[in-house]
């Protein structure tokens, strides 16, 4: 066998909305929304200034049901480089773009392989003795194990296997294809190309058994460096994986402590340094961070009074370090130093009454939770349905906002005494 180089990814979606962030801001948005494209391209070109023998797609080219031609278009622009290129793609449908979920198609290159969703099919390379086997998603809920049903493995060929699969369980992702590590062992194949799960992973090297991750985070649940892995093979061997970086757009999510800030420029200045090495790891990209700040400072209450104006002040610290810098979300999880709510002797005699002290437990009374807890469930139902692909329920949240609803209303109450 010849020594040659292919390429894996998964997990495009192509027209993937970005929420958040994203809906304050028209120009973000745009460039947020072009960044998945922006990946895919950088994937293209990669392949072809590596001269990579195929492409293998693992799944999920597209998000779902199309609005319009022009993500198809797109796919099939790109993949025609490939094409002219002399570099086959070969490609399974997963839960996101499944038979049943994507009706509209456009007419692609010939040198495009689909796999079929009826039963597991292969494809053969004869020039490089490599066989390749897979299944496509004929909906988007599969839950029968399709690794059992892939053919047996072509003595003296490199096979590879291509499936998206939530392969031992991975949460948070939904259960589909499920199957082992000795489910995927037992076909006998070289390599295991992965496509569901969005972060990269090697789960095995006998054989090797990977998740490439997706090639462009879309939401603070896919944060870090995204791309897609190129595998060479030397004598039916795979001799190394070589992790190719392609997202243009980057989620961190960053804990910022204020325990030692005494004062709001303390506290910038923290924020600066816990952001710097992110921007410098960037290296140019959209940088969308969300900086949760913690700790117990006197400056709890100020900070809480005007959260508006607070997350204005963390921006701006953003864009000192880079003009791509963003922030996607501000949380403040900062408390009071320890008896700091405790009221002076002074104010006990003379009868004052103590905010902190009235408000103290209010997040533990079940009238109270109750009541919140419908109207979250209200708000959600307005949301659109994407939103819970990449956020956490918002009845998830209830400690949280009680927590901030408690110390914004001591900032403002401080802030008017003052």
């Amino acid at each position: 066998m010849s020594a040659f180089t292919f390429l894996h990814a998964a997990d495009l979606h192509l027209g993937s909305p970005f929420l958040g962030l994203s809906l304050k801001d028209e120009e973000l948005a745009r460039r947020l929304a072009a960044a998945g494209r922006e990946a895919f391209r950088a994937l293209v070109d990669a392949a072809i200034a590596e001269r990579v023998a195929f492409v293998v797609i693992a799944g999920d080219v597209y998000d779902g049901q199309w609005r319009d031609a022009s993500i198809g278009l797109f796919f099939n622009r790109e993949v025609a480089r490939l094409d002219r290129a002399g570099i086959p793609v070969f490609l399974i449908k997963g839960n996101h773009d499944a038979e049943s979920v994507v009706t509209k198609s456009i007419t692609l290159p010939e040198s495009v392989a689909e796999f079929p969703s009826r039963a597991a099919t292969s494809f053969r390379i004869e020039a490089l003795k490599v066989a390749l086997h897979g299944r496509s998603f004929p909906d988007r809920a599969v839950t029968e194990n399709y690794a059992l049903t892939y053919p047996a493995a072509l003595p003296g060929w490199f096979n590879i296997g291509v499936l998206h699969t939530s392969c031992t369980g991975r949460p948070p992702h939904d259960t589909y294809a499920p199957c082992t590590l000795q489910d995927l062992a037992g076909r006998g194949y070289q390599y295991w190309a992965l496509g569901h799960v969005h972060e990269h992973e090697v789960l095995s090297q006998d054989p090797y058994v990977v998740y490439p991750g997706n090639i462009q985070g879309r939401s603070i649940r896919e944060t870090g460096s995204k791309g897609a892995v190129l595998v060479d093979v030397e004598d039916g061997v795979v001799r190394g994986l070589r992790r190719l970086i392609l997202d243009r757009a980057r989620f961190v999510y960053l804990r910022v402590g204020l325990d030692d800030s005494e004062t709001l420029d303390q506290a910038l200045r923290a924020v600066e340094e816990a952001l710097r090495p992110e921007v410098r790891e960037a290296d140019g990209r959209l940088l969308l961070a969300r900086l949760e700040l913690t700790g117990e400072t006197t400056l709890h209450r100020r900070l809480a009074a005007d959260a508006e104006a607070l997350r204005d002040e963390v921006q701006a610290a953003a864009h000192r370090l880079h003009e791509d810098a963003f922030i996607e979300d501000l949380l403040l999880r900062t408390g009071e130093p320890k008896g700091a709510e405790a009221p002076s002797p002074q104010d006990e005699q003379a009868g004052l009454l103590d905010p902190a002290r009235l408000l103290a437990g209010l997040e533990a009374d079940a009238a109270l939770r109750c009541e919140a807890a419908a109207l979250l469930g209200q708000i959600a139902a307005k949301l659109p349905a994407s939103v819970g692909d990449i956020a956490p329920p918002l009845a998830d949240e209830l400690d949280l906002l009680l927590g901030e609803a408690k110390a914004l209303v001591l900032g403002r109450l401080t802030r008017e005494d003052g």
